[in-house]
């Protein structure tokens, strides 16, 4: 059976980093791209002509910033999938880009498998955030508790796992493979210990568990 295909719009000003970007994807049986674009105006211009479901998406571009361009797919077309595209690795533009409904958030100069990895985690429902970028932007982001340390101490010992592979960059099933549960019941663990630390996404919890010194938390309560 054929696996179903994840449709892709390239949006980026720089020609070089568009065709690196395709044929990066060119590669994977379930990717295609479906459109390319030079500019903001142009990405909105083509939405309803190839009806993407994922755009990598620039964050600096002519007529229009990435930034713009996101803010107007997400009122409009809210199933979209978005991944910010940078050489930027200031947290106000990342924290800018999160708030605003990015899915993802990739530096230009990454592994063309972390991309790809990008582009199926958002299709699937996940956030993604770029794993060099992770330990960089807990230092930006606080959650609004008083007593952070607190939360932590109200999570069992697998959710205490779970959060701390999450704050690793890894996915469910990854995850599922390493605690040797399955990736539903990874999703279950997740969707608990978000609601407890008041984190809406894995971006947040990622930031929050590398707030709080996670591993070192881990060590100290079950590692002894």
């Amino acid at each position: 059976m054929k696996k179903e295909e994840i449709k892709v719009l390239i949006a980026d000003d720089h020609d070089l980093i568009r065709q690196g970007l395709m044929r990066i994807i060119s590669f994977e049986d379930d990717i295609i791209i479906v459109g390319e674009a030079e500019n903001g105006e142009k990405v909105l211009d083509m939405l309803k002509s190839c009806e993407p479901d994922v755009i990598l998406l620039d964050m600096k571009m002519p007529l229009m910033d990435g930034l713009e361009v996101l803010q107007r797919v997400k009122e409009k077309l809210k199933s979209i999938k978005i991944i910010m595209l940078t050489v930027e690795n200031d947290m106000t533009f990342i924290l800018d880009a999160i708030n605003n409904g990015a899915d993802g958030y990739v530096l230009k100069d990454s592994a063309g498998t972390e991309i790809v990895e990008a582009i199926r985690t958002v299709y699937g429902g996940d956030k993604y955030i770029d794993k060099l970028l992770v330990s960089a932007l807990f230092s930006g982001f606080k959650i609004k508790e008083k007593n952070k340390q607190c939360i932590l101490d109200s999570l069992s010992k697998r959710e205490i796992e779970v959060l701390l592979y999450i704050s690793k960059g890894l996915s469910n099933k990854d995850i599922g493979e390493r605690l040797f549960i399955s990736e539903k019941t990874v999703k279950n663990y997740a969707t608990n210990l978000f609601r407890k630390i008041g984190a809406h996404d894995r971006v947040h919890a990622a930031i929050f568990a590398l707030d709080q010194h996670i591993q070192l938390y881990y060590e100290s309560k079950f590692q002894e």
